[in-house]
């Protein structure tokens, strides 16, 4: 099928709406995160250090260097809900990480309780759609559909953040770009599942992202006996590589989006 067909299939429509959705309010509230710091930039060089937030540990506070922190005082929690774990400072010396910790970032990324919230979303869009008709509908349906939608996400996150970068001598983080236009950024962050670093800092097309989650998707013709087919395949390979550019988006200006609500509410 031409990839106009695949486009025009309900499940894919439904992804692009979800992710729009998911988007569309990250990216206005870094324009007005921007535009706030651009208003308030001369009041904020006279300051030897930025405010504290309240409620982060010492490690995490804004201007305290860190592995793994941007000055803004990165947390784990996007939004307080969604995992952080394995984003890292674009100007920051590189350091690798190894493989045993490549594998714990996926492992924590795996078992960590929004794995299940998303997987239920996507759960809901399938049964709404009658995605995967042979699971039926009720609660029995929307059950297999949950159970085989967090079996997609833990697989590609191993895949992706585990094994494939270890194959591959891959670094899995995202490293934050943290300044320049938002559109710039926004870019950056969403062509990061197709550039990465090696374990020795070079810039390389990321195999570990593009083949991981292609063999994710292959995995999962195991148990949707309908998608055994090139554009079912491609299709979810698709929207597995679309909800990672996403998250990548978000990891991008969530710090931004999280000093804009301090700022106004203080």
């Amino acid at each position: 099928m031409a990839i106009s067909q695949l486009v025009k299939t309900h499940s894919f429509r439904f992804a692009i709406l979800t992710l729009g959705a998911f988007f569309s309010p990250i990216y206005l509230f870094a324009q007005s995160a921007q535009e706030a710091e651009n208003s308030s930039q001369n009041a904020a060089q006279s300051e030897q250090k930025p405010p504290l937030l309240p409620g982060l540990p010492a490690s995490q506070e804004p201007g305290v260097p860190a592995p793994g922190k941007t000055s803004a005082g990165e947390d784990k929690r996007i939004f307080g809900v969604l995992p952080n774990y394995r984003t890292a400072e674009r100007t920051a010396v590189y350091q690798p990480i190894s493989a045993k910790r490549k594998l714990k970032i996926a492992t924590k990324d795996s078992f960590d309780y929004p794995l299940i919230i998303l997987s239920m979303a996507y759960a809901g869009l399938y049964q709404l759609d009658n995605n995967h008709p042979q699971f039926g509908q009720g609660f029995s349906g929307y059950m297999s559909r949950f159970g085989t939608s967090y079996a997609d996400q833990v697989i590609g996150n191993y895949m992706t953040e585990g094994f494939m970068p270890v194959l591959f001598h891959e670094d899995p983080r995202y490293f934050r770009m943290a300044e320049g236009t938002k559109t710039h950024r926004t870019v950056y962050a969403l062509t990061r599942i197709f550039v990465t670093k090696t374990d020795s800092g070079k810039s390389s097309f990321n195999f570990a992202e593009v083949v991981g989650n292609g063999i994710g998707a292959g995995i999962g013709l195991a148990y949707y006996s309908d998608d055994r087919n090139v554009t079912s395949y491609l299709e979810n390979w698709g929207i597995a590589l679309g909800t990672d550019a996403t998250s990548q988006v978000l990891k991008e200006f969530w710090p931004d989006v999280k000093r804009w609500w301090y700022d106004k509410h203080h």
